[in-house]
């Protein structure tokens, strides 16, 4: 009993270990660290690109799946060797301040409003600074990231151009978690939530009660941008392979894979290529 009880403990540890020699016979020449916004690992998307590019170029890809601001914050440290995010203002800030090079533009989507089928506010088909002002006067529950994700960031610049702060209303709930747990909360408040079209149609069968209620508006656009660590400002990221990787999601079999990614499940894309 004692030997079984010692097994008990070491198993983690073995299993560690040959955890890490498997990887050692993958015979991965160099480790790339990508930076991104959960949307890109929640719709699925990742988990279909970055096999085709280790295959390819002989890369291991470590995903480090944040808010925007958080991606956008490691690479702005060099923490990161690669970022995929989604908030063009502070994107553009890094550049300016040249943390990054290589700027693209990837593929877009766009920003939706959902809430509870029945639709308490009455904010169906409304343009979004309408349905914002209708949320705010009947008091309903609105469930914000409170993330400083690119999502986030986007919502608070909409409560701004309608000059509402909900910060501390008793109406307005702060997740400070990722799309998909920000929008089981919506869906277990019966809130309203300002969400990315991908994640929520691929999280849909988990929402049934939740429609969306506010689309198509021109400041709804999600543009996503794909860039390299600067290499002058931070030595040791790793640059190569991080042009490689930016070179790989502007071609044109990326931007194919993307243009068809979600049609098979969802009867639509979930993303729409983008390149310059």
């Amino acid at each position: 009993m004692k030997n079984i009880k010692i097994m008990l403990r070491l198993l983690p540890i073995l299993l560690l270990i040959l955890g890490a020699c498997s990887n050692n016979n993958k015979d991965i020449s160099t480790e790339l660290i990508l930076a991104t916004t959960t949307s890109t690992q929640d719709s699925g998307l990742l988990d279909v690109l970055v096999p085709v590019f280790e295959e390819t170029h002989n890369v291991y890809v470590k995903t480090i799946a944040v808010g925007t601001g958080q991606a956008l914050a490691l690479g702005e440290r060099g923490e990161a060797d690669v970022l995929l995010t989604h908030a063009s203002s502070s994107e553009e800030k890094l550049v300016e301040n040249k943390d990054v090079i290589n700027r693209k533009r990837v593929m877009y989507n766009d920003f939706i409003v959902v809430g509870p089928s029945d639709d308490p506010a009455s904010i169906r088909g409304l343009g979004v600074q309408e349905a914002l002002v209708k949320i705010f006067a009947s008091g309903s529950t609105f469930v914000s990231r409170g993330d400083n994700s690119g999502t986030h960031m986007m919502e608070l610049n909409l409560w701004e151009e309608v000059r509402i702060k909900p910060t501390n209303e008793s109406w307005y709930v702060e997740t400070g978690q990722g799309m998909g747990s920000t929008l089981q909360v919506s869906a277990e408040r019966d809130g309203y939530v300002l969400t990315d079209r991908a994640t929520f149609l691929s999280h849909l069968k988990n929402f049934e009660h939740m429609d969306i209620l506010v689309e198509g508006d021109n400041v709804l656009l999600n543009i996503y941008h794909v860039m390299q660590v600067n290499e002058q400002k931070h030595p040791i990221v790793n640059d190569n392979d991080a042009k490689l990787f930016v070179k790989f999601l502007i071609s044109d079999e990326v931007q194919q894979i993307i243009e068809e990614f979600g049609i098979e499940l969802y009867d639509q894309p979930l993303f729409f290529p983008y390149t310059e």
